[in-house]
């Protein structure tokens, strides 16, 4: 099973090796909260409002300089850590992960007063307490699960290629290392605008359960890499020289389209929370419906599509699955398959919860203005 699979290259480990990938992970957690307590940080407003003052509630920002530290510390081994360790280590750092993000869990939701009428496993699953932070909030839980998600997801995709490159050397896949500077930018463009978390769903108004610490900690950092999986024991597909232009930049041209339509999206809704009267671009005004104090913004992006910016991770998700090479490969299409699942499932979620925030009969007025959930045209 483990051969028909093609990873087993990951169990080539001695038996101290497989206790230090399931410890990995802890040292990772750990490293970090020291990194985003010690470095300096930007104090910021965002979008959540302090119960007790009113006001927006201030976040300090570093997620970029941590970033950027952890990558220069595994780029030159500095730590003494071979730099194919994390991918070599995956499934024993995904046990030990899930096991540290479950004792997480337990003490984030079972220190919070139960508040809803609601069994305690259900709590585990969904969680309690909608924001936790600590040292006069210098360091906030949700924030550090998304710096720790998103480094550790380049760090995994990098180590990954590091080992395709050690293996295969001149017959190396360049799709590989295309796979892992998309994520690389990817990441880096989310630091960069670090701040627009703050104004998503997420930071909003989801509650630090099992799903958002095992989702933040080891989906977002370990098993959004799993194409790698398999097909970093993969050559090059062996495509002719014109074939193989078509093929990377084609797919790079398509993984662009789809970054350009998820963060514009994001940019534009972030834009009209701060400034609801001020052009996005510079040329796009904003147009929304009324729904009491609320506006449900429908122009630009979201005038295409109700959840427009899943299109944007879709196209995401194919250029993921092609770039590769390998095109008939199982591997290649486990990303897509996850987000698009992931995201058919939480649009609807996303149409119930809009319709309770902003009233059934506005929600229905914006639906029947904008007619499609997803893809314009389609669906």
């Amino acid at each position: 099973m483990i051969e028909w699979l093609g990873i087993e290259h990951f169990f080539e480990l001695t038996g101290t090796e497989k206790l230090a990938g399931i410890f990995t992970p802890l040292a990772i957690f750990i490293v970090f909260f020291l990194l985003q307590v010690i470095l300096p940080g930007k104090w910021v407003p965002g979008y959540v409002r302090d119960k007790e003052t009113g006001e927006p509630r201030k976040y300090r920002l570093n997620g970029i300089l941590v970033f950027v530290i952890a990558v220069i510390v595994w780029a030159f081994e500095a730590t003494g850590m071979p730099r194919d360790w994390f991918y070599r280590t995956t499934l024993y750092a995904l046990a030990g992960g899930t096991l540290f993000s479950l004792i997480f869990t337990l003490i984030a939701v079972y220190s919070q007063p139960r508040k809803e009428k609601r069994n305690p496993i259900a709590d585990l699953w969904v969680g309690r307490a909608q924001e936790l932070a600590f040292f006069k909030y210098r360091f906030d839980v949700k924030m550090y699960l998304y710096v720790v998600g998103g480094t550790m997801l380049v760090l995994n995709a990098m180590s990954g290629a590091a080992y395709h490159y050690d293996r295969f050397g001149e017959d190396a896949n360049p799709g590989v290392f295309l796979y892992a500077a998309f994520f690389t930018f990817y990441v880096f463009d989310y630091f960069i605008f670090e701040r627009v978390q703050l104004y998503t769903y997420d930071l909003i108004h989801e509650k630090l359960g099992f799903k958002l610490f095992w989702g933040g900690l080891m989906v977002y950092g370990w098993l959004y890499i799993m194409p790698l999986w398999g097909l970093a024991a993969y050559p090059d597909p062996g495509f002719s020289p014109e074939w193989t232009y078509v093929w990377l930049i084609g797919t790079g041209a398509l993984f662009l389209v789809g970054w350009g339509i998820s963060r514009g999206a994001a940019m534009q809704k972030y834009a009209f929370k701060r400034w609801p009267d001020r052009k996005f671009l510079g040329f796009i005004a904003p147009e929304y419906i009324q729904a009491g104090d609320r506006k449900i913004l429908c122009s630009g992006f979201w005038g295409a599509a109700r959840h427009f910016n899943y299109l944007g991770e879709g196209f995401i998700c194919v250029s993921i699955g092609l770039v590769f090479g390998h095109f008939d490969n199982p591997w290649a299409w486990t990303y897509f398959v996850f987000i698009v699942s992931l995201f058919t499932i939480r649009q609807i979620e996303d149409e119930e919860y809009c319709a309770e925030k902003y009233g059934p009969e506005k929600w229905a007025e914006y639906r029947a203005r904008v007619k499609y959930r997803i893809f314009p045209g389609i669906w």
